[in-house]
């Protein structure tokens, strides 16, 4: 299973995919985070914020991502993925792959701003330290239009949206992905 939690910038996909994978690893169920932020630093580090630079970039998730899950790991992409066009063509490309779609307000991500990332995207123009590209703000994001799971992170606690999203994993495993009961 390949599991892609799309979302604006600190909407929670990595804090939700860390505690989900413990859960998931304590249940005998064998699981691997893809995340965004971390694969940008290495296999990614070659492109931009473009859109074809942020479809290739999902490409490339997708194909780390699509091995891991064809031996039998959940894997679970954390990545803004901000285009319809790259979800569908994940779910297209491999088997078993479902969305979750981590919804939050701008106005709480602003507040929570983790990366500093929504202060420097609201600068004035011309400021030196401006972001130009920041998904949400001054850049597109596609809200998904038939997630098979929404989780709305702006309202609900990180353990209820984990406990949440780890069900829905456990409800759609295949049966030879389990160890021992889940």
């Amino acid at each position: 299973m390949l599991v892609q939690l799309c979302g604006l910038s600190g909407a929670g996909k990595t804090t939700l995919a860390k505690k989900v994978m413990i859960k998931l690893k304590d249940h005998g169920v064998k699981a691997e985070i893809i995340d965004g932020d971390e694969y940008r630093r290495t296999l990614c580090k070659d492109l931009g914020f473009s859109k074809s630079d942020r479809l290739e970039n999902i490409r490339r998730l997708g194909v780390v991502a699509g091995v891991l899950s064809a031996h039998g790991i959940v894997t679970i992409i954390s990545a803004i993925n901000p285009y319809e066009e790259a979800r569908k063509e994940l779910k297209s490309t491999y088997g078993n792959v479902k969305t979750v779609y981590l919804e939050c307000e701008l106005e709480t991500l602003i507040s929570r701003d983790t990366k500093g990332l929504y202060k420097r995207a609201l600068m004035p123009e011309g400021n030196h330290d401006k972001v130009y590209n920041l998904t949400g703000v001054n850049d597109n994001f596609d809200i998904p239009v038939n997630p098979d799971l929404l989780i709305n992170t702006g309202v609900e606690h990180i353990d209820e949206s984990a406990t949440k999203l780890f069900r829905f994993i456990r409800e759609n495993l295949q049966p030879w992905q389990v160890s021992r009961s889940c």
